[in-house]
């Protein structure tokens, strides 16, 4: 059954269209009108949104992100690896149960560890000292509504994320943006090769404009 998890502020659903997009559910069916009253009325908070034609619509509260700024990070190969991606968002229980560890954020890769796909919780993006780098269209991963939007509406371009080659950021429609620990890759000096602030503002600038109450 389609799923997607997303957050509810007093502005409305964070990236809404793009969680709609998601569920894909066909306009003016009773699944689509039953998300559409939820995305209206639903209390602050997060949430995990289970819909499909013919089976209903289900709401059930979720606490808040499992992600915050300086968590440490590992790197995994990819249970997803040998998917076509990108793929819907699984529930739980889902192939990346394996591979979540409490308090870290883990890092799903190529098979041989040179590329980066997409953490166990958030999509990641880098910064190659010009703009943000998003991984190529093809990698095995979620489907992710915050790096859809950045693909949409920001200056971006696409490249294998290389461990340790260069700034990242998680990106989520929960959390927004995270930066972990060591994110600034183990050859930089102190303070150096950090994920802009500024560039991070804009991408939290974009979810908030992206955040509304459906119609």
């Amino acid at each position: 059954m389609p799923y997607t998890l997303l957050r509810v502020t007093e502005r409305g659903v964070v990236l809404w269209d793009y969680h709609a997009r998601r569920l894909a559910l066909p306009l003016e069916s009773p699944e689509w009108e039953a998300f559409a009253r939820f995305g209206r009325e639903a209390a602050v908070g997060v949430w995990a949104v289970h819909a499909a034609p013919g089976q209903g619509v289900r709401a059930e509260a979720r606490s808040g992100s499992q992600l915050w700024d300086g968590m440490p990070a590992r790197c995994v190969a990819s249970p997803a690896a040998d998917l076509p991606g990108p793929f819907p968002k699984p529930a739980s229980p889902s192939l990346y149960d394996a591979v979540r560890l409490g308090g870290t954020a883990t890092l799903l890769t190529s098979p041989d560890g040179s590329e980066i796909y997409e953490a166990c919780r958030a999509a990641v993006v880098g910064w190659d000292g010009e703009g943000p780098v998003c991984v190529p269209r093809d990698r095995p991963r979620v489907w992710s509504t915050a790096e859809t939007a950045i693909r949409e509406h920001l200056p971006m371009r696409e490249a294998p994320i290389v461990p340790g080659g260069m700034p990242i950021l998680l990106v989520n429609a929960v959390k927004g943006t995270c930066e972990l620990a060591g994110a600034r890759g183990p050859s930089a000096p102190m303070g150096a090769r950090r994920f802009p602030p500024a560039i991070r503002q804009e991408i939290e600038r974009l979810f908030a404009a992206l955040t509304l109450r459906p119609g």
